[in-house]
């Protein structure tokens, strides 16, 4: 009964080793972090996409404007314009154009600027997302090899308890897991000296005396806590 016991308290100790592995919080944590950067890099890869579309329509608007400028020059030096008043009215279009790109330039600058600095916060963020990414990797792994190592052992410590569990009555079994379920893991106890090491209580003389008369194959009681007291050479009995 008490290596059945025994056994019983390794498996929960295995239990609890898997349930308190610190990649499990570490991964928890890293996890929250890893949202935060992902919603980030969301916003900030979107922020790109919207910059490079500006970008490139604020290329196009001066392209457009520049061949017009560039059109009406080559009517002007070709000589294809007589008229001074058309001549007139060229040149000052080819003014406007002139200004409307510089404005659309000064645009354009600002557009490229505002791409610069997105696509370094952007890589900033790429950065710190695969850095996540191998840090969640590294913790999964560790962690995997500690559960699998546990998880040997769990199961070499099952299969002795199956071994020491057929050599018991199943009445007796049933009883001590019922036991085990109310006090804390611990459903048989050995009788050392006069104490339950259960409930670490003294026996009262009568209880002793009770023990002492009773069969060797009779299960006894702790009338203290109820555990299955086991008699051992260190029992006072």
């Amino acid at each position: 009964m008490l290596d059945l016991q025994d056994l019983d308290l390794q498996l929960d100790v295995v239990a609890t080793k898997r349930k308190a592995l610190p990649e499990h919080q570490a991964l928890v944590d890293l996890g929250a972090e890893k949202s935060v950067v992902d919603r980030e890099l969301v916003g900030a890869d979107t922020e790109v996409s919207d910059l490079r579309r500006e970008q490139k329509k604020a290329d196009s608007d001066v392209d457009q404007v520049r061949q017009r400028k560039n059109r009406n020059q080559q009517r002007i030096d070709s000589g294809q314009v007589t008229s001074p008043k058309d001549l007139e009215n060229l040149q000052h279009e080819i003014g406007s154009l002139d200004r409307r790109i510089s404005d659309l330039e000064d645009a354009e600058l600002e557009v490229m600027e505002k791409l610069e600095a997105a696509e370094v916060v952007q890589a900033e963020l790429q950065g710190r997302a695969e850095a996540f990414a191998g840090r969640q990797a590294e913790l999964e792994g560790t962690r995997d090899a500690a559960l699998k190592e546990l998880d040997e052992q769990r199961a070499t410590l099952g299969d002795q308890r199956s071994t020491v569990a057929a050599e018991l009555p199943d009445d007796l079994v049933t009883t001590y897991q019922k036991l085990r379920e109310r006090n804390g893991g611990i459903g048989a106890a050995p009788l050392v000296g006069k104490r339950c090491m259960g409930c670490r209580m003294e026996l009262a003389p009568s209880d002793l005396s009770k023990l002492k008369a009773a069969a060797a194959d009779v299960v006894q009681r702790c009338e203290e806590c109820g555990r299955i007291l086991v008699r051992t050479a260190e029992s006072a009995v």
